[in-house]
């Protein structure tokens, strides 16, 4: 017989464990190259009512900031830190022989994984790493993601590769690459799917950490036909015409102010008028926004899992995009004033599942979306998915850098549908999700000491409407460099004059004040030269320096010894291969220049 007091013991001790609240899930989704204002909720004519309805529920950042490109941007929001401290100051492809140009995670920057599996998470990842050097699967695994810090992983290790076929692809940290041709598979969806299917085997007592990391819509342009054809006629209108659009609808849902000018086509895109290739050009934009689209389908049924497991009131989940729109173009398959075909990169595929040659490159007349298609959709549409701002993806000014952030958890959030127009950037995700899960940042793994966080929880301004205190934001990629304090921006293009922005009444950057505020930009320059000096950024003439072969644009041409790169033979075959099915489409011929 059991005695009354025992019964009375696990009485009380029920209603204690009970009245412990779990740690909240937390589920990390970061888009690949997607504009500002992409989405429906910021302002873009893309249907995304799965992410629309998160920020219904939850809240927006009009002024959040990435580090402006791929791999910075990774290793900024997984560590807390700014990229150069975190390794990564340039591209994860080789080490730049300089403390903040590692060219992949440095062991002391740890990443929300590791500091979450401390406080009893299980951490898992899906999509995009872009962390570290070595993607062979013979080859040193240091930094891939299950040796920092995730449980599970499955995605791609590397910057690009096709949808329909990723180069990399990765379960854990055994190749799955290539897929079956009869298999019916989709990048996008696959990871979703896995994600799900993690939820469902996971236990109910255990928070998880989930990174989703999307290759969309980053090129090339792959999407489910069916999809696309939805948004070919949205597009003919031009992008002109819909940045137009865009801006009333930003000012109408109170992320930019009414006053608020749209920045000038940039000077390399026709008038949407002189376009001689409306239907084509429209093509590509419905492409990418298709990619999209099948992401918002993807977040859908993330949260709709979510929901089933009880779980979606206490998961915080946020969406954003790791920098703006890219401008970048391969006119007929070729890297730029290089002069080489775009397979010279090994990210590019010659043959599709089937053995049929993939037509690669931004090809007029050759609509993208298919497996055998390989483009991207240029700066007429980047300058429309970077409205209201100038500029794209690797620069410091606002195109750049600026990205739209949701921010969802149903059980903490008390302004519900708010905008929250304080500055804010990637450096502050990692201290807010420690903030979430009530933990420490750590100071130390198997004796390797971590180094200490460069952001700040925002977590209080969605609970409590608290401010988050005033600090200065810098920016520095590939020369372009900036930094932001209070309303004052200080910004500048690789090689080019400082600018000085009053972003409260300019933030689209057309007034330069460097001439009108001498004070101010003198002051603002030892500002950024002391976040330089402490964030180990190093003079961009420099790190160019160290580059082998040639750039053009924001596209480096590894040297012949890098294993990105095929041989020349290889490329001589992929031009003949490429070219027999270019005569069947009625296409240009592609010739190497590079020679």
């Amino acid at each position: 017989m059991i005695k009354p007091a025992i019964v009375l013991a696990l009485f009380w001790t029920g209603i204690f464990l009970k009245a412990t609240p779990k740690k909240p899930n937390i589920v990390l989704i970061m888009l690949d190259d997607m504009g500002y204002s992409d989405l429906g909720c910021y302002g873009g004519e893309i249907d995304t009512p799965n992410i629309d309805q998160l920020a219904r529920n939850g809240v927006r950042f009009s002024q959040f900031y990435n580090a402006g490109r791929c791999c910075p941007t990774r290793a900024s929001i997984l560590t807390g830190l700014y990229p150069h401290r975190a390794g990564v100051g340039h591209m994860a492809n080789r080490d730049y022989g300089f403390k903040g140009y590692k060219g992949e995670l440095r062991p002391e920057a740890a990443t929300i994984a590791e500091h979450l599996k401390v406080s009893g998470y299980d951490t898992w990842m899906a999509g995009k790493w872009h962390l570290s050097i070595d993607w062979s699967p013979d080859g040193p695994k240091h930094n891939w993601p299950l040796q920092r810090g995730f449980d599970k992983f499955y995605g791609t290790l590397i910057a690009a590769g096709s949808q329909w076929n990723p180069i990399t692809l990765t379960d854990g940290n055994n190749s799955v690459f290539p897929i079956p041709a009869n298999e019916d598979y989709y990048y996008t969806e696959a990871l979703t799917t896995k994600a799900i299917q993690w939820m469902i085997e996971q236990r109910e007592d255990k928070p998880f950490f989930l990174y989703m990391a999307y290759t969309a819509p980053h090129w090339p342009l792959h999407a489910r036909k069916e999809v696309i054809k939805k948004y070919k006629k949205r597009y003919l209108a031009g992008y002109d015409e819909l940045r137009s659009r865009r801006l009333k609808n930003l000012k109408k849902k109170g992320l930019i102010p009414d006053y608020l000018e749209l920045s000038p086509r940039h000077p390399d895109v026709p008038a949407w008028v002189d376009e001689k290739q409306k239907e084509w050009q429209a093509s590509r934009m419905a492409a990418y926004a298709a990619m999209i689209d099948q992401v918002d389908t993807g977040v859908g049924q993330l949260v709709e899992q979510l929901d089933k497991d009880g779980e979606l009131d206490n998961t915080l989940i946020l969406v954003l995009s790791d920098n703006g729109g890219s401008s970048l173009e391969h006119p007929n398959g070729l890297i730029g004033s290089t002069g080489a075909p775009w397979t010279v990169m090994r990210y590019v595929p010659v043959f599709t599942r089937d053995k049929r040659a993939v037509i690669s490159g931004d090809v007029v007349g050759l609509e993208p979306g298919p497996e055998n298609t390989y483009g991207g959709y240029g700066a007429g549409w980047a300058n429309l998915s970077n409205t209201p701002f100038r500029l794209f993806k690797k620069f410091s000014h606002e195109g750049g850098v600026a990205t739209p952030l949701v921010v969802s958890w149903p059980d903490k959030i008390r302004n519900r549908g708010a905008i929250i127009h304080q500055p804010g950037h990637i450096i502050d995700v990692l201290p807010s999700f420690l903030d979430a899960a009530g933990a420490q940042p750590l100071t130390s793994i198997n004796d390797r000491k971590i180094m200490s966080l460069d952001g700040v929880s925002f977590l209080h301004t969605l609970a409590e409407r608290k401010e988050l205190e005033p600090r200065s934001i810098g920016f520095e990629h590939a020369g372009n460099r900036g930094i932001r304090l209070g309303k004052w921006k200080l910004v500048a293009e690789k090689g080019g004059e400082w600018e000085l922005y009053d972003l409260d009444a300019d933030r689209i950057e057309l007034n330069n004040l460097a001439k009108q505020q001498p004070g101010k930009l003198k002051e603002m320059l030892a500002l950024y030269n002391l976040w330089a000096e402490k964030n180990w950024v190093t003079d961009w003439q420099k790190i160019s320096a160290v580059l082998n072969g040639k750039q053009a644009g924001t596209v480096v041409l590894p040297d012949k010894s890098n294993p990105l790169r095929r041989t020349q033979e290889e490329v001589d075959q992929s031009v003949i291969l490429i070219n027999k099915e270019r005569t069947i489409f009625k296409l240009p011929i592609m010739k190497d220049h590079s020679k």
